[in-house]
C-alpha cells in the first residue's frame, strides 16, 4: 500500500512535469514597415531556420528568404492573405498556424500566432 507521502511525491512530479510541459513562447511575426502587396518583410521573435508562407487559396507553401528571425517573400503578383506560416525550428520540428497573418494585415504590425516555440 503506498504510503501517504509517495501518493503527494507522485502528484507533485505530475504537476512539476504539466507545468513544464505547457510553458512556451508564443511565436510572433512582425510586418515590417517595407513591406507591400508584392512583398512580405517579416521579423519573427525566435530564431527559426526556415519560415514558409501560404496564401489564401493555395495548396502551396513559399519558401521565404532569410535566417534567423528576418525573412523575406517576394511575389510578381500582389500576395493574397490570410497568411498560413510554417515554420522549421532549430532542432529540426515544424509548427503551423493556418491563419497568423490576417487578410488586412498593415505594414509595422505585430501579429500573435497560434504557434508555441
Amino acid at each position: 500500500m503506498a504510503s501517504s507521502f509517495s501518493i503527494l511525491l507522485a502528484a507533485v512530479t505530475l504537476v512539476a512535469l504539466l507545468a513544464i510541459g505547457s510553458c512556451g513562447t508564443d511565436f510572433t511575426v512582425h510586418v515590417e514597415k517595407g513591406s507591400s502587396p508584392t512583398k512580405l518583410s517579416l521579423v519573427t521573435n525566435v530564431d527559426v531556420s526556415e519560415v514558409e508562407i501560404r496564401e489564401k487559396g493555395s495548396n502551396d507553401f513559399l519558401e521565404c528568404k532569410g535566417s534567423g528571425t528576418k525573412w523575406t517573400l517576394e511575389s510578381k503578383e500582389p500576395l493574397k492573405g490570410p497568411f498560413a506560416v510554417r515554420l522549421t525550428l532549430k532542432n529540426g520540428g515544424y509548427r503551423v498556424d493556418d491563419a497568423a497573418i490576417p487578410e488586412e494585415w498593415k505594414a509595422d504590425s505585430v501579429y500573435k500566432t497560434k504557434i508555441q516555440v
